[in-house]
């Protein structure tokens, strides 16, 4: 088994400025990010079982979040998926949970807790 710090942990969303700031707060703790500009990006990567946690927003150009989510699961990758939106209607919330989605947060998203969720899914992901 992998340490968690070895885990890759993929971050889709189309806002650069968000792809950074996530990618540079998980490295700060010792955590390994790949970001992604979209959804196609990262299902075209052909990288999808490297990854021990994914972080995606719901709402992006092309595919959304939720399309991500349930591509993932038509392929058998089990990744534990954690959304963040500023979008947090209740239809929205369950559609990814029904999916499977491991947690959803809203922006503007608290940098401790997102690095506990994320050690969270990690945890979950060495265990499947």
């Amino acid at each position: 088994m992998r340490d968690a710090t070895t885990l890759l942990i993929a971050i889709v969303d189309d806002d650069k400025a968000v792809r950074c700031a996530l990618s540079s707060l998980l490295k700060s703790y010792d955590l390994q990010p790949r970001t992604f500009a979209s959804a196609e990006d990262f299902l075209n990567s052909n990288q999808q079982r490297d990854f021990g946690c994914l972080i995606t927003d719901v709402r992006m150009p092309g595919m959304s979040g939720l399309e991500l989510q349930s591509r993932l699961a038509q392929q058998g990758c089990r990744v534990p998926i954690i959304f963040i939106t500023a979008h947090a209607e209740s239809s929205m919330r369950n559609q990814a949970m029904q999916g499977g989605a491991f947690h959803i947060l809203e922006k503007p998203v608290d940098n401790g807790a997102l690095v506990e969720i994320v050690r969270s899914a990690l945890a979950r992901y060495q265990r499947l």
